[in-house]
């Protein structure tokens, strides 16, 4: 699985910071599903979720008390 260009992710989000918090969580939801094993075969959660965020699967609000 080839990572997504930071350029295309930072049209997805308003800035850096907020491309690491949504990748982390959604990260760490991926991780506490019961078939990730199977499903995505040894990739990496962290680079599963940046692919996601890239092809707008994921989304994700920065308010004042953090991303829902």
């Amino acid at each position: 699985m080839r990572q997504p260009s930071l350029d295309v992710l930072l049209t997805k989000v308003d800035s850096k910071y907020t491309l690491v918090l949504a990748a982390a969580k959604r990260a760490r939801t991926l991780m506490d599903e019961p078939n990730f094993e199977e499903e995505y075969k040894g990739a990496k959660p962290v680079s599963i979720a940046l692919e996601e965020i890239a092809e707008g699967k994921y989304h994700f609000e920065l308010t004042r008390e953090g991303i829902k």
